[in-house]
């Protein structure tokens, strides 16, 4: 890094004076060049790179929408109609948006699955996991206030019935509600309220959060396939033996990734914007309309783990404690997991199969709150079937698998049940 920082300085005096005053280029040297990388990094390792990309582009996008959204009832679907039909190209960069904000959760959600996979929620990375999950909770905020403003029917209602849950908080809860909305019913003071929050206020705290997200993983170094600690074992001039410098090797790898990646998204914009109604819904096309209820009321794909479970819970208020329980409970993976090893690979067998449990639960709810098995039991079980039984059952099968996980995980770890293979003392390169 200092041969670096040298050869800049007696190139350029302009860059020579701005780091006397203000070392930036010294600090981006040290989280690029300077900065060591286990070099047994695998495909699960694109994900938190590639989400970096989706919010530069939600950025930059949503800067272009608001310059022709107008957040009031009366005109913000025609709005964004206008910025469909008659803006130059307003359509790809409203379809970049909305497909942005999906493939945002896709990345998400993937980068969230491999931290518990190799264990990047322990020792010493509780910190990047809490701030990790606080952008995780900030975007789902961001998402359905930005879901709300194209005011569309199916984003009037899913307002009503979502910030409707907020009044089951006993004594409070119903001017909570009406707090939130400013009026008795989705209206002018809720898209106000909602873009302002959408375009300024959380964008500036999920900026914060993913910057000192990255500061604190860059304090503890990365995780790896493996789980051993790189900085163990250092090479005379304080480099890790196992540990490779993140620029050139992994920006080139992330480039690498990112292309395909935007390949993929290009596919989606140009030819399945809306994904057959899972990106953008079929009810979102029509005016917002509060004496026409769609025919199914749903959120969009990557709320509906957490709305099943909601739906599932015969009670208003303990079901609303469950949906607020079952994202709140990934905060403690931490302190829930007292296993030794961090990586899948040593772990023990019933780990693995407890979380591929939990995998499929949290696929299988996503089905229920879109849905999908509503429609597809009269297919499985005959059209005389009794669909809200079995749907209920299935449901609550899956959340009880959802929330079992957890407490299997605290049990079998600390209470020594776990049997796990031995870990190697440097990284390996086998996949």
């Amino acid at each position: 890094m200092g041969t670096t920082m040298t050869r800049i300085q007696s190139n350029s005096r302009v860059v020579n004076w701005i780091e006397d005053r203000m070392p930036i280029f010294s600090f981006l040297s040290s989280h690029t060049s300077g900065y060591y990388a286990p070099k047994n990094f695998n495909l699960w390792y694109y994900f938190g790179s590639l989400a970096l990309i989706v919010l530069v582009n939600q950025i930059l996008t949503g800067i272009f929408l608001t310059m022709n959204y107008k957040p009031n009832a009366a005109e913000a679907f025609a709005s964004v109609e206008y910025i469909m039909r008659d803006v130059s190209w307003g359509w790809l960069i409203r379809y970049m948006h909305s497909t942005g904000a999906s493939l945002f959760f896709v990345v998400v959600y993937l980068h969230m699955f491999r931290g518990v996979m190799y264990g990047s929620y322990k020792k010493p990375r509780e910190l990047v996991w809490l701030l990790g999950m606080l952008i995780f909770l900030v975007l789902m905020a961001e998402a359905f206030m930005g879901y709300v403003l194209p005011w569309g029917n199916m984003s009037f209602w899913g307002a009503k019935v979502i910030i409707s849950l907020f009044g089951a908080i006993p004594v409070i809860g119903d001017s909570l509600v009406e707090w939130i909305m400013g009026d008795y019913l989705p209206a002018d003071a809720t898209l106000n309220r909602f873009f302002a929050l959408h375009v300024i206020a959380l964008p500036l705290v999920l900026l914060l959060l993913v910057v000192l997200h990255l500061a604190a993983l860059h304090e503890v170094g990365s995780n790896n396939p493996d789980g051993v600690e790189i900085k163990e074992k250092k090479k005379a001039d304080g480099t890790p033996l196992d540990g490779i410098a993140f620029h050139p090797y992994y920006t080139v790898k992330d480039i690498f990734g990112t292309g395909f990646f935007l390949v993929i998204a290009a596919f989606i914009i140009f030819y399945a914007p809306t994904f057959g109604g899972w990106f953008l819904e079929h009810d979102n096309f029509i005016p917002a309309n509060n004496l026409a209820t769609p025919s199914h009321i749903k959120p969009v794909w990557y709320f509906t783990p957490f709305y099943a479970i909601v739906r599932m819970i015969p009670f208003k208020l303990p079901g609303v404690i469950a949906m607020f329980g079952s994202i709140a409970v990934l905060f403690f993976f931490p302190w829930l997991d007292r296993g030794k090893v961090k990586s899948i690979r040593y772990r023990g067998l019933g780990y693995k199969i407890a979380l591929g449990l939990f995998a499929v639960s949290f696929i299988m709810l996503a089905a229920v709150g879109a849905g999908v098995t509503a429609e597809k039991i009269p297919e499985w079980f005959g059209a005389s079937a009794d669909v809200t039984t079995i749907e209920n059952l299935f449901g609550r099968f899956w959340t009880v698998v959802y929330f079992g996980f957890f407490a299997f995980l605290w049990a079998y770890t600390y209470f020594g049940f776990e049997k796990t293979k031995p870990v190697p003392d440097r990284v390996t390169m086998h996949d």
